[in-house]
């Protein structure tokens, strides 16, 4: 299924959308265990700890673009989401603009009732933003669209590292 925008592009971007949108699956790169990480993760928005958001958010984009053997991206958590007349922006990812590095934003507080976002919601936000970061890096797409398929790639992503801090929650704990 294409999106309504795909009969606005040209044929060069529609190549572009037919190449993202065939990437249906995103695995985790082999031997990544990032559970506990994904865990402090959820900790952290409990806590409405800003600082410790990011800085859990950023290990866990390192761990993956090192993982994916892309270049790294920079996180940036900020506190309040913005909004407009459309609604509110969730995440925002800037790619390498000269010596400017690529960065991620993700806020941790919606816009009008600043309440602490849903940890899910969060964490498909920021993984999201890095599904973008891959498009350019790991797959080479000169351009980054919100096909059926980046969808896919985002949700197997975000599936597996649920399930992985599923598992760092379900495992005993060392006295």
């Amino acid at each position: 299924m294409r999106f309504g925008y795909y009969d606005r592009l040209s044929a060069a971007r529609k190549k572009i959308y037919r190449r993202s949108d065939d990437i249906v699956e995103l695995g985790m790169p082999s031997r990544l265990e990032l559970g506990e990480t994904v865990a402090r993760i959820e900790a952290a928005l409990r806590a409405d700890d800003r600082a410790s958001v990011q800085r859990e958010c950023q290990n866990l984009i390192d761990a993956l673009a090192e993982g994916y053997r892309v270049p790294g991206v920079r996180v940036r958590v900020l506190a309040q989401r913005p909004a407009d007349d459309y609604g509110e922006l969730h995440g925002l990812y800037e790619p390498e603009e000269g010596r400017t590095p690529p960065r991620i934003t993700a806020w941790m507080r919606t816009a009008h009732k600043r309440q602490v976002v849903a940890f899910k919601t969060f964490l498909r936000t920021v993984i999201h933003e890095l599904v973008h970061h891959l498009d350019y890096e790991l797959f080479a797409l000169e351009e980054t669209f919100h096909t059926e398929g980046f969808y896919k790639r985002e949700s197997s992503l975000t599936s597996a590292l649920l399930a992985q801090r599923q598992t760092a929650i379900d495992r005993p704990q060392e006295p």
